[in-house]
């Protein structure tokens, strides 16, 4: 949904409301949401856009270019994806150290288990018990 402003100065901006994908919310010195703007008066950046403060004319003297926002934004997102891979691997180690865990205490179990019947075969004179005389 889109808005269109016409200031007395004769310049004219227009707002959008869009999704965080699209336009993150940038605050002017007031605290507000500042609104996207084009720059509309001819020369060499009309088409170029900008968040100034929310209440302009009587402006608290906020501008960001968006090119600088959605750079930052673009950051965001890359640390935000590193962040979810991050997570998704600690918890794939965790299941592996888990996994690992059990495995060890199947291969102790394993160990005792051959042991004790290796001990039982020699107490009953099936096997000898390894030792040589």
């Amino acid at each position: 949904m889109a808005s269109h402003q016409s200031h007395s100065d004769g310049s004219s901006s227009r707002t959008r409301s869009l999704s965080f994908a699209q336009a993150p919310l940038v605050k002017c010195f007031h605290e507000e949401e500042a609104p996207l703007r084009v720059v509309r008066f001819n020369g060499p950046i009309v088409g170029k856009r900008f968040y100034g403060c929310a209440h302009w004319p009587r402006t608290c003297g906020f501008f960001k270019w968006a090119e600088e926002v959605d750079e930052i934004v673009e950051l965001q997102q890359k640390m935000f994806e590193k962040d979810v891979t991050i997570a998704k691997l600690q918890m794939e180690n965790d299941m592996l150290k888990r996994t690992n865990e059990r495995l060890e205490n199947d291969v102790t179990e394993l160990a005792l288990r051959t042991l004790k019947r290796r001990r039982l075969l020699v107490l009953l004179g099936l096997i000898g018990n390894g030792l040589h005389s």
